[in-house]
């Protein structure tokens, strides 16, 4: 009789969140424009080279739909949009802090 394989499960939420930003090559990248303040799409391309508009598009509606950063768009013309970190970005920011150190002590 076959041993019984345990059944793997889905990692939580938060999990399978910190791996796809952090598996993502841009996704840090302008997480961490935006937490230096840089709130415009067109400024947080012109800081990063390579960094295109579809890819920046993707990386902030990926960022949105975790709810790490919020959008505001302004009723003017032309049409203005920034994002700011939510109080759960602030939170996870510092996660990413955390691993940053870590990393930083391996050194």
């Amino acid at each position: 009789m076959p041993a019984l394989k345990k059944k793997i499960t889905k990692p939580p939420t938060a999990a399978r969140m910190v791996e796809d930003i952090i598996g993502c090559k841009w996704s840090l990248t302008v997480l961490s424009l935006v937490r230096s303040g840089v709130k415009r799409p067109g400024a947080m391309q012109r800081r990063v080279e390579g960094l295109t508009a579809k890819v920046l598009n993707e990386r902030l509606r990926k960022l949105l739909r975790y709810e790490i950063i919020e959008r505001e768009v302004f009723a003017e013309v032309p049409p203005r949009v920034e994002y700011r970190l939510t109080e759960f970005g602030n939170r996870f920011g510092a996660v990413i802090d955390q691993i940053t150190a870590l990393d930083e002590e391996r050194s």
